[in-house]
């Protein structure tokens, strides 16, 4: 058996580079096959070569690897902006809110999609977006939704109950209204797991179309009074307490 010191590395050199907090795996993946990466003075191009940053010199588009400092930020994220870095149809993403913020690379953990809003989180430490975004840790996550009809308890607890639609189950932990108006009202849903287009889908098997989607929470963390487009640091409190 060999000892721990002669251990095989045990991820490849994208992963490694992703768990080192220096870019997302698959920015990983496009250096290494375009020639900017090496492992001990040679340029690797495969992403899959087992690589160990304890005990190899990884080089990336000519600068010295090492594990970036920890960031974790909350970000408001407004309406019609893309999470992703970057958007073949040239739409904004939320990389542009932080261009100019002096910001190491940043994952998303976890998605809203174009046209909703709200509470994102955003990190290089991908071993604690892994644990946020396990379902089998069902963090809770709350929205504020407008719809297009006033809903009565009867939805509400069929909200609840939840439907097979296009073979997925799809349920809110908790929906209750919030307030109404003479055509449309604002319900607070939550779940405890994220499925594409979650709650879109479940209200539209009811019927009933979404005006605006806001989450407004992600487990014990709040938006609060955060503006939209703007971002703020994470309190290590509150980062231990969403990675639990």
């Amino acid at each position: 058996m060999r000892s721990p010191a002669t251990q095989a590395p045990r991820h490849g050199l994208a992963r490694v580079l992703s768990k080192l907090g220096v870019c997302s795996r698959s920015q990983a993946e496009k250096a290494i096959r375009a020639g900017m990466v090496s492992v001990d003075g040679r340029v690797v191009l495969d992403p899959e070569r087992p690589a160990d940053p304890q005990r190899q010199r990884i080089v990336l588009d000519g600068g010295m690897v090492a594990a970036s400092e920890r960031i974790y930020i909350a970000l408001n994220k407004p309406r019609g902006i893309v999470v992703s870095a970057a958007d073949e149809r040239g739409r904004d993403t939320v990389y542009d809110l932080l261009r100019d913020a002096g910001l190491p690379w940043l994952g998303p953990v976890g998605r809203l999609d174009k046209a909703s809003e709200g509470l994102l989180l955003l990190s290089n430490d991908s071993a604690w977006s892994a644990r946020l975004t396990e379902p089998s840790h069902h963090v809770d996550k709350t929205y504020h939704v407008q719809v297009d009809a006033i809903p009565d308890q009867a939805l509400l607890d069929a909200l609840v109950a939840g439907v097979v639609e296009q073979g997925e189950r799809l349920a809110a932990r908790r929906a209750v209204l919030l307030r109404q108006g003479e055509k449309n009202a604002w319900l607070e849903i939550v779940l405890d797991e994220g499925r594409n287009r979650h709650i879109r889908r479940l209200l539209a098997a009811h019927g009933i179309a979404v005006m605006r989607l806001v989450r407004v929470a992600i487990g014990p963390l709040a938006l609060g009074d955060l503006a939209k487009g703007q971002w703020r640091h994470l309190s290590e409190a509150e980062v231990q307490a969403l990675g639990l």
